[in-house]
């Protein structure tokens, strides 16, 4: 793709740390800024003036969209708003929404299918990505090892691709377990709810697997550490990119926690199974 450029995680100057005490037999991953480096940190697409405003417009000019680039942004940040609003009503505590379903409200004349490919080039324009260091390695690895994998992850639709774009292979094909994949956007609620790691968990114990024997990875004490312990399973806090990595010591839920290891490059995790 036109927009992809690599990136390179920056030190978070953490240190690695903890030893995991059960014997794991299900890893569960984040995705942005976990198996992925992300420019914002995560998926979130930052209210900050981008500073690819020429790209944006270029964007628009080329699906025939006539706005300005920042009242396409700030239109587009009302409509999230707007259904988050929505769901919350309807009792969904951190809600996630379908952007290609938001663009097609920002922009009227988008239809289903443009709506999809013009989600994702934005993203990909004021989001970019890039695979962590050692990401094939360490999935091939794990998959060696017999490990169930899966993905619990706020995501969009396109987020699936990249594994495609970058690793030149589907999830399936890399070894993930279709029905361990939780993607946000498909269930409507977004990390740190602990309504996807329930699903997960529930779904681990029809498969047999003890929930303590369940390893997740995730960036974010607050998305991915609190929501995992909630339900049982070990953690390890990826800090080994400082745009990523989110210690939320200010957060009452997060003050107390700590994972059970701190791993600075994937490539630890296969050391910390092994051991």
């Amino acid at each position: 793709m036109q927009y992809i450029q690599p990136i390179s995680p920056i030190s978070s100057c953490v240190k690695p740390a903890g030893n995991l005490k059960k014997n794991i037999k299900c890893i569960l991953f984040d995705i942005y800024g976990t198996l992925f480096v992300s420019s914002s940190g995560d998926i979130s697409i930052s209210r900050k003036k981008s500073v690819k405003q020429l790209q944006v417009k270029n964007l628009l000019e080329k699906y025939k969209i006539y706005s300005d680039p920042n009242q396409i942004s700030s239109e587009l940040f009302y409509q999230i708003e707007k259904k988050h609003e929505e769901l919350r009503k309807n009792g969904v505590d951190f809600a996630e929404v379908e952007i290609d379903k938001i663009w097609q409200n920002v922009c009227k004349d988008l239809g289903a299918d443009t709506a999809k490919y013009f989600a994702a080039e934005y993203e990909m324009i004021v989001n970019p990505v890039y695979p962590m260091p050692f990401l094939n390695q360490v999935i091939d690895e794990c998959k060696s090892l017999n490990l169930l994998m899966g993905i619990i992850s706020n995501a969009q639709f396109y987020t699936k691709y990249l594994f495609e774009w970058f690793l030149d292979r589907d999830l399936q094909e890399l070894g993930f377990e279709t029905e361990l994949i939780f993607f946000s956007y498909k269930l409507g609620y977004a990390k740190p709810s602990v309504y996807l790691f329930n699903l997960a968990a529930n779904k681990i114990k029809d498969m047999g697997i003890d929930k303590n024997s369940v390893l997740y990875v995730g960036n974010d004490m607050l998305n991915d550490i609190y929501p995992a312990k909630k339900v049982g399973f070990s953690t390890a806090l990826f800090a080994g990119d400082k745009r990523s990595l989110r210690l939320r010591n200010k957060d009452v839920r997060c003050k107390e926690m700590k994972p059970d290891i701190v791993i600075t490059d994937l490539n630890q995790l296969i050391y910390h199974i092994k051991t």
